[in-house]
């Protein structure tokens, strides 16, 4: 383990990325320093391409930077082998995104509860149940994803992720495959959570009035990364 002198659940240090395209190397960002503290709220914003999507998952350590480094919780992800990462992920990550990844023959409570079970959580039933209550659909246990709208799967899906009691969200365009009005409930299901837990929303969009409802928006561009505040600051 590696202290965290930030005290923070994400800290990026020197954080480089580049890859081999038919053109040539691209840099798609260099030396970037970024803390993120426990609770915060921080957008990640940019072009389709512009590496947001990259940026994500580097700091959730599902790719390996070219050079720099990033510490979850404290832990150096660089140090630790793909199979170590996955634990760690395990215990303190969630993640949110566009497709909603359900198993189509488990029911919604079975969805929620399966990486509790992995895991060993004896007491993960309750604790899915109580997740599914919380995005609204407690009354829809028993339905398998078939039967459920799409919106009421990305709610199985944000249950899910927050059934580990996670130390941060990670949710990559996690409305895209939704119509406006569902989106919308998803979103403010999304950040009400992330006021009652105080779980990390690292939130990857390329919709600059979502951005703006976080506390931190993060600009993704051809020059590297720029920081602002957002609206709810």
């Amino acid at each position: 383990m590696t202290a965290n002198p930030d005290g923070c659940v994400l800290v990026a240090d020197g954080l480089t990325m580049r890859f081999t395209a038919p053109e040539g190397t691209i840099t798609l960002f260099e030396d970037v320093d970024l803390s993120i503290p426990y609770g915060d709220a921080v957008a990640v914003l940019g072009a389709s391409g512009s590496g947001k999507s990259t940026l994500l998952g580097l700091l959730a350590g599902l790719d390996q930077p070219s050079s720099g480094r990033v510490l979850l919780d404290g832990h150096d992800l660089s140090s630790l082998d793909e199979d170590e990462r996955a634990v760690l992920r395990a215990g303190r990550v969630g993640f949110v995104f566009q497709a909603f990844h359900l198993l189509p023959g488990m029911t919604a409570l079975e969805n929620v509860m399966l990486p509790g079970e992995l895991a060993g959580d004896a007491d993960v039933a309750g604790r899915a149940r109580a997740a599914l209550e919380r995005v609204g659909l407690g009354e829809r246990e028993a339905h398998y994803p078939a039967q459920l709208s799409g919106g009421e799967q990305q709610r199985v899906a944000l249950a899910r992720a927050f059934v580990g009691r996670p130390h941060v969200l990670f949710a990559d365009e996690p409305t895209g495959n939704l119509d406006r009005h569902t989106g919308e409930r998803i979103i403010d299901a999304l950040f009400e959570l992330n006021r009652e837990a105080g779980t990390t929303l690292v939130l990857v969009t390329h919709d600059p009035d979502l951005a703006a409802r976080c506390r931190r928006i993060i600009h993704v561009t051809g020059e590297g990364l720029r920081e602002e505040a957002g609206a709810a600051a």
